[in-house]
């Protein structure tokens, strides 16, 4: 037996149905007897929601209004019901078993499912089966229009029945012209069965992912907005009525090896992809979700890994995988399985501990556990912030993916003070540094839409792209990383900069307009320096000592060093000149270090065209070639650092903290040179190395 049932929301119908969120306000159904090809009695049942607002495309197709929704009962009540009056149906007709049948896939996986999971209740068992008339016409009927095009009218339309249907409520003609559309399908001239019905996964598989797997970039998704603490299970929760392929959550961490509330999702086939995209801004909580496509190469990037510790730690399959933060060095296996205790066993005992290592063989201080279920699981994270010897115990929830990204060295591995990289040298053309002074060559674009990226401004420019210097467009990030919707643009001459800003002056740029002005290179430094430009004038970058920033090495004379085949550039313009010691007439010639390549010198806002795809921020360097490392290595020159143990490392400094108080602090030790420039601060990006929250470095 098929029980054809039929939904509506207070929000969108059809095509959109489900996908702002809206709760359900109605269901209709009907049993269908296939053998007998006999109907049972149709229900119509009006559901109340929590927020009874109707959407004018509600009130106008549905007829329903708030009042009389009001005196309806709650949605858990009505799916009660609905299996009370489903089963007396199936006895009257001699049935006892039955799977739904629905216009499309809408209604089951993104209204139903999404909806319970949310007010915490659980569908039955029918709800995770089911047929999609749809599907199943397109099988009857081959010649018909494709299923992504089908509709009940269309499907009515193709076999000649009749569409009027205001001659029904709503809900009921569509009903009772899917329960006919059936009956043709079952007629002796297609004798259509029904055998293979749609699935939802009651849960989500965890498990590894190989780097050597094929993954379909139709079948990924970006999720961003995620709360910090979220796990695998809660974005499969988000993603409820959706089939997530096994092992196909995987959360993106930052530098320090933390979350940085995005993750990559995988699905079983692009369809439940494209619903997935469906979901764009619903809500998690309180936070709304942001949900773009994204590639298979950027999923493999996160969760694809070949250690062979990694994969025997995850051969066990359906564990619940906690994360320990902050263990003592010194920490073994046997301290970790006592400060859990006998009431939250490890799988495995310690086959199911994993310690974190750098390559050369030091402890991180994290660790991963293996427990067999939810309870041993929520047993282990009561004692979050608890104390092991002389330090407390962060435990979170954790995925197959993040494992593998952080015992793969792929943020936490970097040594805590790296060794000096090959000596750098400038690469970049002259052509191509960016125009300072006050003429007024440039132009700033306000108000771009977040997802603009550089081929929709050269589309916007239209015919004065031409005009544009080679490397010439600057995308602004915020302090996130993520686009603030402004935009500079470098133009061959001031003339032409002043024809942009006149021509394309709140033009439309999809759904937005944006505006354009007329600026100076100088003022372009300073917000891509991360300054601010407004009415009032210019606000400088956030950098209180000029003499300290870039990082760079006193020992040496600073240049700009940028790669060129990334097209990245961070040419001499946008870099504040250090104070160096006052270089004797014999000066030796200069090498340029600069730290590793995670080590991002100062780029903390700015994104240089074209963007790379995946860390707009990230700026790399070009290794100088042999012989210049050779002439380099025969020159005399004074040595990069002190002699050894002449470097000390500051931690856990107040935020504050200026060179005054730091000099203080080593009041009666001799520190070198005079003019303190041996006291370095750490950028965001090079404290990411040395993974603490503030640091200064002292010679």
């Amino acid at each position: 037996s098929l029980v054809v049932l039929f939904g509506a929301t207070a929000g969108a119908y059809g095509a959109k149905l489900g996908s702002d969120e809206r709760e359900l306000i109605l269901l209709v159904w009907q049993v269908v007897d296939l053998h007998s090809k006999k109907v049972g009695t149709l229900h119509k049942s009006l559901v109340k929601a929590d927020n009874l607002d109707l959407s004018d495309q509600c009130r106008e197709v549905s007829g329903l209004t708030p009042e009389g929704l009001g005196k309806a009962e709650p949605l858990d009540r009505v799916l009660q019901q609905f299996s009370q009056l489903v089963s007396s149906d199936l006895k009257v007709l001699g049935r006892s078993s039955y799977t739904l049948c629905s216009d499309g896939q809408l209604l089951i996986r993104q209204v139903l499912h999404p909806e319970t999971s949310k007010k915490n209740f659980l569908l039955s068992d029918c709800f995770y089966s089911f047929y999609d008339l749809r599907k199943e016409f397109c099988a009857c009927y081959p010649s018909s229009a494709a299923v992504k095009d089908q509709t009940i009218k269309t499907m009515a339309e193709y076999l000649g029945l009749g569409t009027d249907e205001t001659e029904e409520d709503f809900g009921v003609w569509q009903v009772k012209t899917m329960v006919a559309i059936i009956f043709s399908m079952l007629s002796e001239g297609c004798n259509h069965v029904f055998t293979e019905p749609e699935a939802v996964k009651y849960k989500y598989e965890t498990g590894p992912c190989s780097k050597s797997e094929t993954v379909d970039s139709e079948t990924v998704i970006r999720a961003r907005g995620l709360p910090w603490q979220s796990s695998d299970q809660d974005i499969a929760r988000f993603f409820k009525g959706l089939n997530i392929a096994k092992g196909g959550v995987a959360l993106c961490l930052n530098a320090q090896g933390r979350r940085n509330g995005e993750a990559l999702v995988r699905f079983v086939n692009s369809e439940q992809r494209d619903l997935a995209l469906e979901r764009h801004k619903h809500h998690m909580g309180s936070r709304y979700i942001e949900v773009y496509k994204a590639t298979g190469e950027e999923f493999l990037k996160i969760a694809g890994g070949t250690s062979n510790e990694v994969a025997q730690f995850l051969s066990k399959e359906n564990q619940v995988i906690i994360r320990m933060r902050g263990l003592p060095f010194t920490a073994t296996q046997d301290d970790v399985l006592g400060f859990l205790g006998p009431e939250c066993p490890v799988t495995g005992g310690k086959e199911g501990l994993l310690f974190v290592k750098y390559p050369d063989g030091r402890p991180t201080g994290d660790a991963f556990v293996l427990f067999s279920c939810e309870e041993y699981a929520q047993n282990a994270l009561k004692k979050h912030k608890e104390i092991l010897g002389k330090r407390y115990i962060e435990l979170f929830r954790s995925t197959a993916a993040e494992v593998q990204q952080v015992v793969l060295n792929r943020y936490m591995s970097t040594p805590l003070i790296p060794t000096l990289p090959t000596p750098i040298i400038p690469v970049i053309p002259p052509p191509y540094t960016i125009a300072t002074g006050s003429i007024r060559d440039c132009v700033r674009l306000r108000g771009l839409p977040y997802t603009a990226g550089i081929d929709d401004i050269l589309e916007f420019m239209g015919d004065a792209t031409a005009d544009i210097k080679p490397h010439g467009v600057h995308m602004v990030l915020n302090q996130q990383g993520r686009p603030s919707g402004d935009a500079f643009i470098q133009m061959k001459s001031a003339d032409k900069a002043f024809m942009v800003a006149q021509k394309c002056h709140k033009k439309m740029m999809k759904d937005r307009y944006v505006e354009v002005f007329q600026c100076s290179g100088e003022e372009m430094n300073f917000v891509l320096m991360g300054g601010t430009l407004n009415r009032s004038g210019l606000s400088p970058p956030p950098c209180k000592l000029p003499c300290l920033s870039p990082p760079a090495y006193a020992a040496f004379q600073t240049a700009a060093v940028i790669p060129a085949e990334a097209a990245l550039y961070q040419p001499q313009a946008l870099l504040p000149t250090t104070r160096t010691p006052q270089a004797s007439a014999a000066a030796p010639p200069a090498v340029t270090y600069y730290p590793a390549q995670a080590a991002q010198l100062y780029m903390n806002y700015t994104a240089y065209y074209p963007s790379p795809p995946v860390s707009p921020t990230t700026v790399g360097y070009i290794a100088a070639p042999p012989g210049a490392v050779a002439a380099a290595a025969t020159a005399t020159h004074t040595p990069l650092l002190p002699q050894p143990g002449a470097l000390v490392r500051m931690q856990g400094l107040p935020y504050n903290t200026g060179m005054k108080e730091i000099l203080s602090f080593f009041q009666g030790y001799q520190y070198a040179p005079d003019d303190y420039n041996g006291l370095i601060q750490l950028s965001d990006q090079a404290r990411s190395v040395l993974q603490a929250p503030k640091e200064w470095v002292c010679l």
